[in-house]
């Protein structure tokens, strides 16, 4: 670890998150334990170098005792296109949700569900081929 200001946390996922069924709300890991929050942190901007390899070595050390997504609040930037590990069964109700309310997409920062993430279903009763 490159800085002493790094932390790494766990969250427990217990309690109340358990008594709500996975598909009833837009987090889906309601199975989970704990949730793990990575932190590296350091002052001195010289220093990012080291440190963001240090984190992202980490992240992949613990890749494999982890679950495919994760809290959808500890998502970095750079973690846009794992929306749909993150929201598992979810994700592509969240994208209708997404397209009905938001269809140009104004509230994209952070941890944006896309709505254009998938092709619209077609209209009841149609039928639909597509053309590749």
């Amino acid at each position: 670890m490159p800085c002493a200001e790094t932390a790494t946390l766990l969250f427990p996922v217990d309690g109340a998150v358990h008594r709500v069924g996975p598909d009833e709300t837009a987090f889906a890991y309601r199975d989970a334990s704990f949730a793990t929050g990575l932190g590296p942190s350091w002052p001195d901007p010289a220093d990012d170098e080291p440190n963001i390899a240090w984190g992202r070595a980490y992240a992949q050390a613990l890749w494999p005792f982890a679950m495919e997504g994760g809290y959808v609040n500890f998502m970095a930037g750079e973690d846009q296109d794992h929306g749909p590990a993150t929201y598992r069964q979810n994700y592509r109700r969240l994208v209708q949700v997404k397209r009905r309310y938001d269809p140009d997409n104004l509230f994209r920062l952070n941890q944006n569900v896309h709505p254009q993430a998938f092709p619209p279903a077609p209209p009841p009763g149609r039928i639909s081929r597509r053309i590749t």
